[in-house]
């Protein structure tokens, strides 16, 4: 059964196996695949989350609207609509990568490793947001102009990959709807 396995990945992101999804975690995690959305709304807001305190990895951390992992044989568009209904109760539209090629390494306070090939899409959310509470214990949608300068002030409130993310996107992505042109002419 694939439900709660993650794909494992060599350093150029090929697939080299799995790993069971509650056990990759620790203090040496295996480089695996995984994802980032962002969801932003018809008034340009993004939407951020706040980890449930249940959560292995930065729990209590504000973060970008929702990540996880595809399992084996899914596709990551198959995987981001699962997980937003999964954690967030609602379906997307309009799902589109602004950061293919992402990859991060970070380790939480508990000594705790993220270690993951992670590319990011933006999304239209469809419906109204129903968090599930074991996944996120608050949201809030935030311009992104307030959500940049919180991560240029005060980069320890957010995960540490949403920081990246936001770091590498850049100043000119006001408008998500253009990441891929801006992305084009870097």
């Amino acid at each position: 059964m694939n439900d709660d396995l993650v794909v494992l990945v060599d350093d150029d992101g090929h697939p080299r196996g799995t790993a069971n999804r509650l056990t990759v975690h620790g203090t040496d995690t295996p480089l695996h695949f995984a994802f980032s959305c962002h969801l932003v709304d018809a008034a340009g807001r993004i939407l951020v989350t706040r980890r449930a305190l249940e959560k292995k990895t930065w729990p209590g951390v504000w973060t970008n609207s929702f990540c996880g992992h595809p399992r084996p044989g899914e596709s990551v568009e198959d995987a981001i609509a699962r997980y937003s209904q999964r954690e967030l109760g609602m379906d997307i539209a309009e799902l589109r990568p602004i950061i293919p090629d992402f990859r991060y390494r970070a380790v939480d306070a508990s000594g705790v490793v993220e270690n993951e090939v992670c590319p990011v899409y933006a999304a239209r959310p469809v419906g109204d947001v129903a968090p599930n509470p074991d996944e996120v214990m608050q949201y809030a949608w935030a311009s992104i102009d307030d959500i940049w300068e919180i991560a240029r002030r005060t980069p320890w409130m957010l995960s540490p990959w949403f920081v990246d993310q936001i770091a590498e996107l850049g100043p000119a992505v006001g408008a998500y709807e253009r990441a891929s042109d801006l992305r084009d002419a870097r």
